[in-house]
């Protein structure tokens, strides 16, 4: 029970928080993959040799910490969590394993003088008030997975039935339900989980799903990533016929119910989730600003996709930036980075606009910057991103 006491001693921690939190959630992260291993195919370990991952946690109980009297205040923290446990199938045991190494590693990199009993005692409680409101909502999703048409909890296996190059770096993988049944349906801009094997090691990612729901197949789109274990896998030894198992979909980075003109931008391979909610904002008539950039036309996924469907629609305006142009590649509508200009240009008169973005963490940096200098309401942007949200400000 988390008491007056125990709230008192957690805010009282903020500062040191605020200081070396990174430098607990890193060894947060060593003693829960020393102790527990069976965990460590949750995480992708490229995440926590760049310090992505170790930062976002530190993020996470800094804002738990500073928001322990009002947990209204996180606001979509808990959904974003929910979401990516859900899409890991992070299940209510999984959560005494945690607590055991928050609860070492505060102890071992505080001392024993900061980390005293009492200090321990009030983040026991605490965790274990947020490790409820987690397990108590992931509970409710995967509930709502399961009775879904189509639905389904934990892995399921699926046939990989088509293979495709989109460009020089990114490759789709259409999937089919080995059962031959239905599969859920899910929301433009959601992502499943995905396991695979790889030198016999369980590995678990999440990928945007990239083509509209249809009851029957999902399709991810995959970009080969220097060094990266699963993303090689898939595009070098994972073939039509070959079975991968998903998890149901998940995320929050959803469509709103609007009617409000839609701006949808995204940098590399972070296109992927806009394409389906092009589809749905097309699909309702909504005026669309579609606008990617791609270093060259060699590793631009989907043009042909979104110049048919802007062929189609009206109401479709698709702007593209390179950083730089090829011989024997496509051109763009202009080269170098996007700046405050050609945002400016491409964006509807009106700044009355819903805008979706996505990319590396420098371009969605930018991006945020820019729509804010714009005008345009930060309430009405939206972005997928899994790091500390101070890094993007």
């Amino acid at each position: 029970m988390l008491s007056a006491e125990h709230r008192a001693i957690v805010s009282a921690t903020v500062p040191i928080l605020e200081q070396g939190g990174e430098a607990l959630t890193t060894h947060f992260y060593q003693l829960l993959f020393a102790d527990f291993p069976e965990v460590k195919a949750y995480f992708n370990q490229a995440h926590q040799h760049d310090g992505g991952q170790p930062r976002a946690l530190a993020n996470s109980i800094l804002m738990y910490a500073k928001n322990i009297d009002r947990l209204a205040a996180l606001g979509d923290l808990v959904s974003v969590i929910v979401n990516k446990h859900v899409s890991l199938n992070i299940l209510p045991e999984h959560y005494p394993m945690v607590g055991a190494s928050l609860l070492k590693a505060i102890r071992e990199v505080l001392g024993a003088e900061t980390a005293t009993d009492a200090v321990l005692e009030a983040w026991g409680a605490a965790y274990g008030q947020l490790a409820d409101i987690l397990i108590g909502a992931e509970r409710a999703a995967y509930e709502g997975q399961a009775h879904a048409p189509g639905g389904w909890n934990g892995l399921r296996r699926f046939v990989v039935a088509e293979k495709r190059a989109e460009s020089e770096e990114i490759t789709s993988f259409v999937l089919r339900p080995q059962d031959g049944g239905a599969v859920m349906d899910f929301q433009p801009g959601q992502y499943i989980g995905l396991r695979v094997l790889v030198d016999g090691a369980e590995q678990r990612r999440q990928y945007s799903l990239s083509a509209a729901p249809n009851g029957q197949t999902y399709q991810i789109s995959v970009k080969r990533e220097a060094g990266g274990k699963v993303s090689n896998h898939l595009h070098d030894s994972v073939d039509v016929g070959d079975v991968v198992e998903l998890l149901p979909p998940s995320g929050a980075f959803t469509l709103s119910d609007s009617a409000k003109p839609i701006v949808l931008i995204s940098g590399g391979v972070g296109i992927t989730p806009t394409l389906p909610m092009l589809n749905r904002a097309l699909a309702t008539g909504r005026e669309v600003r579609f606008i990617h950039a791609a270093r060259h036309g060699g590793v631009h996924a989907f043009r042909d996709h979104v110049d048919a469907l802007a062929a189609q629609h009206p109401q479709l305006r698709r702007h593209y930036i390179y950083a730089e142009t090829r011989d024997g590649h496509p051109v763009p509508d202009a080269v170098g980075l996007l700046d405050r200009e050609k945002l400016a240009g491409w964006l509807p008169a009106s700044r009355d606009v819903e805008a979706y973005f996505l990319g590396p963490t420098p371009f969605m940096r930018a991006v945020k910057q820019l729509l804010r200098e714009l005008g345009i309401p930060e309430s009405q942007t939206y972005f997928e991103f899994f790091g500390p949200a101070a890094a993007l400000n």
